[in-house]
C-alpha cells in the first residue's frame, strides 16, 4: 500500500506546533526518525516510515499536513514530483493526431504541470526530486507500452513540434511591450497574420500596445500568437478566460479546426459547455488538491463529461468525489405574486462614446436572474447603476433598496480573510462558510489568496451584507468546474431561503442555466451602445441570445446537462427550424 506525505511549510510556521508535532509522532517514539525539522526550519516525513493509520500529525495542523493512501491500483512512482512531501503528477494526457483531447479536473490537481511537460516547459524527474536532467531515454522507458511513450519518442526524434498557450494571459504585458501588430507580426512563421486576426476579431487593437488591451483582447492575442506558429501540437491551458460568450463560441469553433490528421491539440477549460463544445475526445484528473493528481484513461467527451458529473471512474474503481452532480430538466418558472423589489424604466447613461439605455423591467423578491451579454455592452455599467455607484443620466429608477455588490475586479489587501468575513462566519457558517471551503483560509491575508480564493471570499463577503438585492459580476471567474457547481447551488439555496434577490453577470453558460430564474439579455454593439432587455422567462431569454449566437443547447439524456450542438447538424437544424434554440 503506497502512502505519501504532502507538508506545506508556508502554513507551518510556528516552530513550537512543529516540536509538537515531532514529539506525539508514535514513530517517533519507537526511535525511528519518521518526522523531523531541518536544519533550515523546514518539517519534512519519512513516506517510507509513515504508518496510515495513524495521523496523529495530519489531525495536529491539518491545513498543511496530508497523509494519503493512494488507489491500490497507482503502484507506478510519479512522471514528477516538486520536491520532497511536495505534490506529486502520476500521469500524462495523451495527444492524438486529428483530435482534440480535453483535460478535466478541479484547481490544484495538477492540469498545468501535466501540459507543461508534454509542453516542453517542464522537465519531468520521474519521481526523484533531486534529479537534476532527465533525458528522453528515461521518459520513454518510463511510459514503456503506452502511447505516451510514441510521443515521447517523436519528442525525441524532433518530430513534434509544440505550441503553448499559457493560463495566466494577464502576466504577458510584464515581459512583452510594444505593439499587438509588431508582437504578432515577429512570431508569424506561416504568413497567415492577416487570415488569424480576422478569425479571432482583433484587427481593431493591432495598433494597440499590449499593456493597453483588456483581458479578453489579451487571451485571443495569445491564441493567435500559439497558432501563428510552425506545429503539430498546440497546448491551450484555459483559452476561454476573460472571453464572453459569443467570443468563447468562437474561439471553440477556430481550435477544434486546428486538429488534423498532422496536427493534434489539447485543451484544459473549466467552462463545461465550450469543453464538450471544443473537445473530441477527454481525460479527467482526479487525486487530491494540491497533494497529487492522476489522469484518467481517455473516453468520448460526452462519456467523459457524465463519469465527471457522476465522480466515479468505474474503469479504474474510483470515486473522486462522495455526491453526484445533477442537473434538473428546465421547468418554466412559476409565476406566483411576488412583491416586486426594483424597478427601472427609460434609463440612460452615457460614458465616453458609450451610451447604454434600458427598456422597462423589474426585479421581484425571492428570484435569481442571469444576466447575458458580449464584453463592452455594458452589463457591469448597469450593475454598477442598480449599486449606487454611478449615477444615470435619466430615467425611472426606484433606488431604495439595500443593496450588496460584488464587483467584476477583486482588489486584495493585508487583512485576514477572518476578519474580512466575520459576519459571513457569526451568521451563515453552514450556508456559505462550509459549502464554499473558507475554513483553511481563514488565517490567510487577502493579498496571499489565489484568483480562485479571492473570488469564493468575495461572494461569501457580498452575500453575508444586510441587503435586499445581490449584484454579483462575473462571480464565475479563477473558479474550477466544481466549484462554479457549488457557487451556483449556495446562491440559490440562500436566496431562496433568505428570501432575497440576486443579479449575476457571467459568462458561463452552464453556470448561468443552473442558478438562474429568468434572464436579461444586453442587446447592441460591443464599445457603442447597449440597451438592456428583461427579464424574460429563461426559454425566451435564451432563444433570444442564443439566436444571435447561431447555435442550439440539447440536454443530454443521462445527465441532462445542456449541450451545444455541432453545428449544422440534424439536431441544430431542426431546432433552428422549430426556432426552439434552447433545448428542444
Amino acid at each position: 500500500m503506497k502512502i505519501i506525505a504532502v507538508v506545506d511549510n508556508e502554513k507551518l510556521k510556528d516552530m513550537q506546533l512543529k516540536k509538537h508535532i515531532v514529539s506525539i509522532c508514535p514513530v517517533n517514539r519507537t526511535g525511528k526518525e519518521c518526522i523531523k525539522i531541518e536544519k533550515d526550519g523546514r518539517l519534512t516525513i519519512d513516506e517510507t516510515l509513515v504508518n496510515e493509520g495513524c495521523k496523529i500529525c495530519a489531525k495536529a495542523a491539518p491545513d498543511a499536513i496530508k497523509i494519503i493512501k493512494l488507489p491500490e491500483e497507482l503502484t507506478t512512482t510519479p512522471i514528477h514530483r516538486y520536491g520532497e512531501n511536495k505534490f506529486a503528477l502520476y500521469s500524462l494526457p495523451t495527444p492524438l493526431f486529428g483530435k482534440v483531447v480535453g483535460v478535466l479536473g478541479v484547481n490544484g490537481i495538477g492540469k498545468s504541470s501535466a501540459i507543461s511537460i508534454l509542453g516542453g516547459l517542464l522537465k519531468p524527474n520521474l519521481g526523484d526530486f533531486k534529479r537534476k536532467n532527465t533525458n528522453y531515454k528515461e521518459i520513454i522507458d518510463f511510459f514503456k507500452g503506452t502511447e505516451t511513450q510514441l510521443f515521447f519518442e517523436k519528442v525525441e526524434k524532433g518530430e513534434i513540434k509544440v505550441s503553448y498557450k499559457p493560463q495566466h494571459v494577464d502576466l504577458i504585458p510584464k515581459t512583452k511591450k510594444g505593439k499587438v501588430k509588431d508582437l504578432l507580426k515577429r512570431i508569424d512563421e506561416k504568413n497567415k497574420l492577416d487570415e488569424i486576426v480576422k478569425e479571432l476579431e482583433i484587427e481593431d487593437i493591432l495598433e494597440n500596445k499590449i499593456g493597453d488591451i483588456s483581458g479578453g483582447e489579451l487571451q485571443r492575442v495569445a491564441i493567435a500568437a500559439t497558432v501563428l506558429k510552425k506545429a503539430n501540437l498546440y497546448i491551450f491551458d484555459e483559452p476561454s478566460s476573460y472571453l464572453d460568450i459569443k467570443q468563447r463560441i468562437n474561439v471553440s469553433m477556430f481550435i477544434r479546426n486546428l486538429a488534423d490528421e498532422n496536427t493534434s491539440v489539447i485543451v484544459v477549460e473549466h467552462d463545461l459547455i465550450i469543453f464538450d463544445y471544443m473537445s473530441d475526445l477527454a481525460h479527467i484528473m482526479y487525486g487530491l488538491e494540491d497533494a497529487y493528481g492522476i489522469v484518467s484513461g481517455l473516453k468520448p467527451v460526452k462519456n467523459s463529461i457524465n463519469v465527471y458529473l457522476s465522480g466515479y471512474l468505474k474503469e479504474e474503481n474510483i470515486r473522486f468525489r462522495s455526491k453526484k452532480i445533477k442537473f434538473e430538466s428546465r421547468t418554466p418558472f412559476v409565476k406566483k405574486q411576488k412583491e416586486e423589489l426594483i424597478s427601472w424604466s427609460g434609463i440612460n447613461k452615457k460614458l465616453g462614446k458609450f451610451s447604454l439605455s434600458t427598456e422597462s423591467g423589474q426585479i421581484n423578491k425571492g428570484i435569481v436572474i442571469g444576466v447575458l451579454g458580449e464584453n463592452g455592452i455594458g452589463k457591469t455599467t448597469f450593475v454598477k447603476i442598480l449599486a449606487g455607484e454611478i449615477k444615470k443620466d435619466s430615467g425611472i429608477l426606484n433606488e431604495n433598496v439595500p443593496v450588496s455588490y460584488k464587483p467584476q475586479y477583486l482588489e486584495s489587501n493585508d487583512e485576514l480573510v477572518m476578519v474580512i468575513l466575520k459576519d459571513a462566519i457569526s451568521k451563515y457558517t453552514n450556508q456559505i462558510i462550509n459549502p464554499l471551503n473558507l475554513k483553511p483560509l481563514f488565517e490567510k491575508k487577502l493579498n496571499e489568496l489565489s484568483g480562485g480564493e479571492l473570488q469564493r471570499v468575495a461572494i461569501a463577503l457580498c452575500l453575508s451584507r444586510d441587503a435586499d438585492l445581490f449584484l454579483l459580476d462575473e462571480p464565475s471567474a479563477y473558479l474550477d468546474v466544481e466549484q462554479r457547481l457549488i457557487v451556483s447551488k449556495v446562491v440559490r439555496d440562500f436566496i431562496e431561503l433568505e428570501n432575497k434577490s440576486a443579479l449575476i453577470v457571467d459568462h458561463d453558460l452552464l453556470f448561468l442555466d443552473y442558478l438562474s430564474d429568468k434572464l436579461m439579455v444586453f442587446d447592441g454593439v460591443p464599445a457603442k451602445n447597449g440597451v438592456v432587455k428583461g427579464p424574460f422567462e429563461m426559454e425566451e431569454g435564451m432563444n433570444m441570445f442564443l439566436k444571435k449566437l447561431n447555435i442550439t443547447l440539447r440536454r443530454d439524456k443521462e445527465s441532462l446537462m445542456p449541450r451545444v450542438n455541432k453545428l449544422d447538424s440534424r439536431l441544430d437544424r431542426e431546432q433552428k427550424e422549430k426556432g426552439k434554440f434552447y433545448y428542444a
